[in-house]
């Protein structure tokens, strides 16, 4: 089975590297940019085709190290 976990910066978090990109856009000449807030995606395969039981595992893996829940969110989906 596999997953995709999104982790993203909560609203209202400063994001520098978003920042950074959205002024490297519009430098480049990308027209339209109204903002942009950088994540981490992690495409992951697991052994298991129990879904309750993968989910209850990428929750755990998210809480521990994928996402600092302090100031991140985030979402994991099976695929």
């Amino acid at each position: 089975m596999k997953a995709r976990v999104t982790v993203t910066l909560k609203n209202g978090v400063l994001d520098p590297q978003g920042k950074a990109i959205e002024g490297a856009l519009k430098s480049l000449g990308v027209d339209g940019i109204a903002g942009v807030r950088q994540g981490k995606v992690f495409d992951i395969e697991l052994e298991t085709a129990d879904k309750v039981q993968a989910e209850t595992s990428l929750k755990a893996a998210c809480e521990k190290l994928l996402a600092n829940t302090v100031i991140e969110n985030y979402r994991v989906e099976l695929i």
